[in-house]
């Protein structure tokens, strides 16, 4: 049965780019695709940088805070609850806190900095709910103004998903300033185009293809622009084909034009790409020729349908009572754990024990559920860093936990705390004279801090990997005290030890002393 209407929860997705914000309000209709409401676009230039975006200017800051504002309006109007992603411009920026404390201060908005990956994996979810392409080998590519996104696969599980940093802006600012084209610039373009993207090309021709979609301003207006040229006046660019020599044959036109105003009038251009559109141009039309094809449909939606039907997706299985990570995310922690971790055994069982702490001390801590996701995906990636070498392996685990391509799912800043976790599972606490621990936000902080102390202990209790812990539970009067169940005959002399040594941290995060008492052997708590 469908649901009312005006009962239905509403969502409105905005996304952040190097280029524009994009939102979209959709309500979700029992049984069918979400009912789009509304869509807004603004363009901001928010990101600019020939290589490297490291810092967003103040004017950028101040044009997208205001269009936040006004699509934050849009929202309260359709009462929706907003889901904020910014990508590459933001996430590269070295004053993104600036620009994230003025979005929620101005414009009411908490903004989730996504990393590549995630990015991608959402345009995919996005691009699939928009093309019919599901079941057979498909490729999607997403041309943005930081980076370009590439997702291969032959269902709504992507085989391989790569973000490069390689976008129009980037190339605009690198070769094309103000939008002027020369014959030398375009020379070099293409050449730096080419070496860039030439290991993910062998990566996707190997994997193979049948269906090519295309996303992004980028190639809706090369579309566009190529059906005007073949005299056609699409109305909508959904499901739009272009052809290689269609676009060739837009390129070639494009690269006539010396500047931006020369450019402003061909039809199917928006006048306000005109001065980024070669280096987009360019770029396609070498992913064209380096990956080999033919046509490519062009999908309307993208990373923010994708965020839509992403939320609508956990709003579902919300009433998971395992309240474990979702398939998407889970799959991503196992498999990079299955990458590195030598003993998965060990890591889930010692998941497992601190998952059953944090719920038994959920009154006393305050954490939710994002938190508890948190934990688990540390838990299973903490030893990940003896891939690298076991002196330091808790420092190792951050970096292949926080630099990782492979965590799905997940936000950076999710990412940074599952890590920060990983990182603080052994040896010193959290302190703030550690650089990444001390530019957390204070609520940050102490779930770290938490997190970090709860796994410590259930790594403790199963410091011989035996297993000899099989439960635990907690209580807190006068002081926190930790149940054990345990193995019938088994010798807990090590893992008390241990656990022991490790209680500190959550001692002076709970602000509590911890004991440890052992029940009947064998007996569930």
């Amino acid at each position: 049965m469908v649901k009312d209407m005006d009962t239905a929860p509403a969502i409105a997705a905005i996304d952040i780019g190097t280029n524009s914000v994009h939102m979209v309000v959709a309500r979700r209709l029992d049984g069918g695709a979400p009912e789009i409401l509304t869509r807004e676009k603004e363009p901001v230039r928010l990101g600019r940088g020939s290589t490297d975006m490291k810092r967003l200017e103040p004017a950028a800051i101040d044009r997208t805070v205001a269009a936040l504002d006004r699509f934050r309006r849009i929202a309260d109007a359709h009462d929706a609850d907003v889901v904020a992603v910014a990508t590459s411009a933001v996430r590269e920026a070295e004053n993104q806190g600036d620009f994230l404390r003025r979005a929620r201060a101005d414009a009411g908005i908490d903004v989730s900095v996504i990393s590549g990956v995630e990015e991608a994996r959402l345009i995919h979810l996005g691009a699939l709910g928009a093309v019919q392409a599901a079941g057979r080998p498909h490729l999607v590519i997403d041309i943005g103004g930081g980076s370009t996104e590439f997702i291969a696969g032959r269902s709504t599980t992507p085989s391989l998903i790569r973000s490069l940093k390689l976008g129009h802006i980037r190339l605009t600012d690198r070769y094309f300033p103000n939008g002027v084209v020369t014959k030398k610039a375009v020379a070099e373009c293409r050449k730096y185009v080419r070496a860039f993207v030439a290991p993910v090309a062998r990566e996707i021709t190997d994997l193979g293809f049948e269906v090519v979609i295309g996303c992004s301003g980028t190639i809706e207006n090369l579309a566009r622009m190529a059906a005007h040229d073949q005299g056609d006046t699409p109305r909508t660019v959904d499901n739009l084909i272009v052809t290689r020599d269609g676009l060739a044959k837009v390129v070639t036109q494009l690269l006539a034009t010396e500047d931006a105003d020369e450019r402003r009038s061909f039809a199917g251009l928006d006048a306000h790409r005109a001065d980024v559109i070669v280096g987009g141009a360019i770029l396609l039309r070498q992913l064209v020729t380096s990956l080999g094809i033919d046509e490519m449909v062009v999908s309307p939606a993208a990373l923010r349908e994708g965020v839509v039907l992403d939320r609508f997706r956990r709003l579902d299985s919300s009433s998971d009572a395992l309240h474990h990570l979702t398939d998407i995310r889970r799959s991503s922690v196992i498999g990079l754990a299955k990458r590195f971790e030598e003993d998965l055994g060990h890591a889930q069982h010692a998941t497992d024990l601190s998952l059953e702490l944090f719920d038994a001390l959920q009154p006393v801590h305050g954490l939710g559920e994002a938190e508890r996701t948190i934990l688990e995906a540390a838990g299973m990636l903490h030893n990940v860093g003896r891939f690298i070498a076991h002196a330091a392996h808790h420092k190792h685990s951050y970096y292949l936990i926080r630099h990782s391509e492979h965590l799905a799912g997940f936000t950076e800043q999710e990412i940074e705390l599952i890590a920060q976790v990983a990182r603080y599972h052994r040896k010193s606490n959290p302190r703030n004279k550690h650089q990444e621990f001390a530019t957390l936000a204070e609520y940050d902080q102490r779930a770290v801090r938490v997190l970090a102390g709860l796994l410590r202990i259930a790594i403790a209790l199963d410091r011989t990997y035996l297993r000899a812990v099989e439960r635990v539970t907690a209580c807190l009067d006068d002081e926190l005290t930790i149940s054990l169940s345990t193995q019938p005959n088994a010798d807990l002399e090590l893992e008390l030890f241990t656990a022991r040594e490790r209680a500190g941290l959550l001692s002076l995060a709970l602000g509590t002393k911890i004991a440890f008492v052992v029940n009947d052997q064998g007996s569930p708590p």
